[in-house]
C-alpha cells in the first residue's frame, strides 16, 4: 500500500534550470569562464544568497573584493534570471497533476530572498506550492538536517509519508536518513516513473503515454 502522502520538490535543476556556468560561456566563453570561477568562488558566493543575504548587496561586495573581475561578477546580479531558465516543463506539468489527483506539493529549496520573488514573477507556477521552505526565508540550507526539521515541524505530514525529488545527491541522502522517501532527479521522465511506481500517477497523467 503506497504510504505517500505528500511530494517535496525542490527547485533549481527540478522545475526550472539552474546554469550559471552555461550563460558565462555565452558570454565570455568557456575558458575565461574556467578562469573566473576558479580565481572567485562564485557558488560560494550564491550559498550566502540562499542563507537570506540580499543577491545585489552580496555581488556588488565580491565585485569590490575582485575588481579584475568586477564586470563579470556583476553578471551574476544583472542577468540572474539568464542562469535560472528555462522551465523545465513536463516537470512542471507533473507538479499540477499531482495537485489535481490531490497530492499536496512542497517546495523545499535553496533559493534568496529576492530570488525567489523573481523567479516567482517570471515562472507563476512557482506561487502554485501547497507549501514552501525556502531557504532564504529559513536561514537554512540543505543538505543540513536543520532545513529538513523545519520542513517536518510545520507541514503536518511524518517524514515516512514524503517523497522527495532533488538533483543533488546529498540532498537525497539527508532526507533518506531522517525516513523520507527519496529521487535523485536526472530527468523529467525518470521522476515521471517513479510517480507512477508509486501510484501518484497514471503512465498518461505523466505524460508517459502519447
Amino acid at each position: 500500500m503506497n504510504n505517500i502522502q505528500a511530494v517535496v520538490f525542490d527547485i533549481g535543476q527540478v522545475l526550472i534550470e539552474w546554469q550559471p556556468e552555461r550563460l558565462y560561456d555565452s558570454i565570455i566563453g568557456e575558458v575565461a569562464r574556467k578562469e573566473l570561477f576558479a580565481a572567485v568562488d562564485l557558488h560560494k558566493m550564491n550559498n550566502a544568497v540562499d542563507l537570506g543575504e540580499p543577491l545585489l548587496d552580496t555581488v556588488t561586495a565580491h565585485a569590490k573584493k575582485h575588481p579584475e573581475h568586477a564586470e563579470n561578477i556583476q553578471v551574476w546580479h544583472d542577468r540572474w534570471i539568464d542562469m535560472a531558465s528555462p522551465a523545465i516543463d513536463w516537470s512542471v506539468s507533473l507538479m499540477a497533476r499531482l495537485q489535481e489527483n490531490g497530492v499536496p506539493v512542497l517546495a523545499l529549496s535553496n533559493f534568496g530572498i529576492d530570488t525567489f520573488a523573481h523567479a516567482q514573477s517570471v515562472y507563476p507556477f512557482l506561487k502554485n506550492f501547497d507549501q514552501q521552505y525556502i531557504s532564504g526565508h529559513l536561514g537554512q540550507i540543505k543538505p543540513f538536517n536543520d532545513i529538513y526539521a523545519s520542513l517536518e515541524e510545520k507541514c503536518g505530514f511524518a517524514p515516512e509519508t514524503l517523497l522527495f525529488t532533488d538533483d543533488r545527491p546529498e540532498n537525497i541522502e539527508t532526507a533518506i536518513k531522517r525516513g523520507w522517501s527519496g529521487h535523485v532527479f536526472t530527468s523529467p521522465k525518470g521522476w515521471a516513473k517513479r510517480l507512477v511506481s508509486e501510484n501518484l500517477l497514471n503512465p498518461a497523467q505523466a505524460g508517459l503515454e502519447d
